[in-house]
Formats: structure tokens, sequence, C-alpha cells
């Protein structure tokens, strides 16, 4: 017997109105000045799920964090936004925003690049990052963001087509220093 089955005999509620109560009273907010150390770990909690660290690694990673927080929310070209669900965090998605020179895709010449969308696992396939995405977005336009930009894993690939972003043409490539 599933979770799900014990926790809808045990409470009378089913798999759709457990996610309907996550969805109705999940509390978005954005990063400030004071979420430093929530930022980092944040951001390692997404990174341990792809990479695998050494001691000197983290160490060096964590300072270099704690470095890109100070900067950047304070010059306010990073969003940084939170779900809390019943006191708990349960999901972020970061945006850096960077300006180029303007040009027909992006007319204000700041575009945005999402990162770290993260939903921890006990709270994934419940709509949670499509809303924290869509929060992201909002942000956004109120900054003056023309583009928002990704790079799509296999398990996000579906709901950012869902949420109108398309593969672009650009056979973008990078180069490793």
């Amino acid at each position: 017997m599933s979770v799900y089955s014990v926790f809808t005999l045990w409470t009378g509620f089913n798999k759709k109105e457990i996610k309907m109560d996550i969805l109705e009273n999940i509390i978005f907010r954005k990063l400030n000045k004071n979420d430093k150390e929530l930022f980092i770990n944040l951001r390692f909690a997404y990174l341990n799920e792809e990479h695998n660290f050494d001691e000197i690694g983290i160490e060096q990673l964590k300072n270099n964090l704690n470095l890109y927080f100070e900067k950047h929310i304070m010059e306010n070209d990073f969003i940084g936004i939170i779900g809390e669900y019943n006191g708990k965090i349960v999901s972020a998605a970061y945006l850096a925003i960077s300006e180029k020179p303007p040009n027909p895709s992006f007319i204000n010449g700041r575009v945005g690049t999402l990162l770290n969308v993260y939903t921890f696992p006990e709270y994934r396939k419940k709509g949670i990052a499509k809303k924290l995405i869509k929060e992201i977005i909002k942000e956004t336009k109120l900054m003056g963001v023309d583009r928002i930009d990704l790079k799509a894993t296999k398990a996000g690939y579906n709901l950012y087509k869902k949420l109108g972003f398309k593969e672009d043409n650009d056979k973008g490539m990078g180069l490793k220093i």
C-alpha cells in the first residue's frame, strides 16, 4: 500500500486534495540580504543531485557563493524565490540578470538566466515548480527583463514548454576555461 493510500485511509483526503492543499497554502517570497545561508544551502541541495564534490571543492564553492550573493543581491541583478509550505522550504528558483547590447530579441538589453529550479523530492509533481516559475516571470517583468533563457533538465523540459519556453535555433556553444 502506498504512502498516499495510507494517508487517504487515515485522513479521508485523496492525492488531488493533498496537491490542492499544498498549492493553495504555499507562500512564495523573494530572498533578501538576510538569506545568504539559505541561498547557499538551497544551491547545494540542487547541485548535489547532479554533481559530486570533494571537501576542497565544497569550501571553494561556499566561499564563491557567499561572494556572489553579497554582490548580486545588492545590485538587484539576481532574483531568488522560495516556496514555503507549513513553515518548511519546499522549492526554490534563481534568476541571474545580465545586461547586453540591446537587439530586436531583447530591446532593453536585460536578459535573465533561470537557474536552480528545485523542489524537494517529497513535494515534486504537485505543481509547485510551475507556480514558482510564474512568480519568477512576474518579477522579471517588473524589472524590465526582455527574455529568460535556461538550460532545461530532462525532468523540467516539459514544464518549461507548457509555460511558453521555446527551443531557439541558436547553435549556442560554450568553452570551459
